[in-house]
């Protein structure tokens, strides 16, 4: 058992390289290897894999139109961007498509291995670089409500809605016709993005920023 970890890199030397070095880690198993976004969308209704590692800049499909599809398809597989692109322009999109973390490619190799494992767990995990970035933008006049409610795909706008409104998961199911685990899942990756610690805060950050 472990973390079924799917490699998406348009560069083969890139793709084997980490699949080498992954695959000697006992809490990880490569299970597949995409060489673009169309690609790795198809690869994951195939392998339903837990962690989708995903270069950016690639031909045919990039990853961010990758994420964005792959999250509409299996809401559970967490996407980590791994890229050597630490500036706003490529971050922004990249989390607003719903990637649970950004890693650049100088990362080191068993600090790598961490970040997948928490990814996995549900934590959201920037590189350093990519945080200073980040707050620099925003101390700069980036929009704040921007940098966190963008972050949500309209999904997970939705069920942040109907949180606000009180229902259980059960009810918010029953709502947007999904199931009760990919509601679940939703209300997790609201949590983690926002940086809230419950439904409760959730609902209030909901009446305050969305305009119900």
């Amino acid at each position: 058992m472990g973390i079924n970890v799917l490699i998406v890199d348009d560069h083969h030397v890139v793709r084997r390289g980490l699949a080498f070095f992954l695959n000697t880690q006992k809490e990880i198993n490569v299970v597949g290897e995409a060489s673009n976004g169309k690609e790795a969308v198809e690869r994951v209704k195939e392998l339903q894999p837990d962690v989708v590692l995903m270069n950016l800049v690639m031909p045919v499909m990039d990853g961010v139109e990758a994420t964005k599809k792959i999250k509409e398809l299996s809401p559970h597989t967490k996407i980590l961007i791994l890229t050597s692109f630490s500036d706003v322009d490529h971050v922004i999109p990249a989390i607003r498509a719903g990637a649970s973390g950004y890693q650049l490619k100088d990362v080191e190799p068993d600090q790598l291995v961490q970040v997948i494992i928490s990814v996995y767990r549900g934590e959201n995990q920037l590189h350093p670089k990519v945080t200073t970035h980040l707050m620099t933008h925003v101390s700069k006049g980036g929009d704040r409500k921007e940098q966190l409610i963008e972050v949500l795909t309209k999904r997970e706008k939705e069920v942040l809605a109907e949180i606000a409104k009180g229902k259980s998961n059960k009810e918010i199911a029953a709502a947007l016709m999904i199931t009760e685990k990919t509601v679940k899942t939703h209300v997790s990756n609201i949590l983690a993005k926002l940086n809230l610690a419950d439904r409760t805060q959730a609902a209030l950050y909901a009446v305050k920023h969305l305009r119900l």
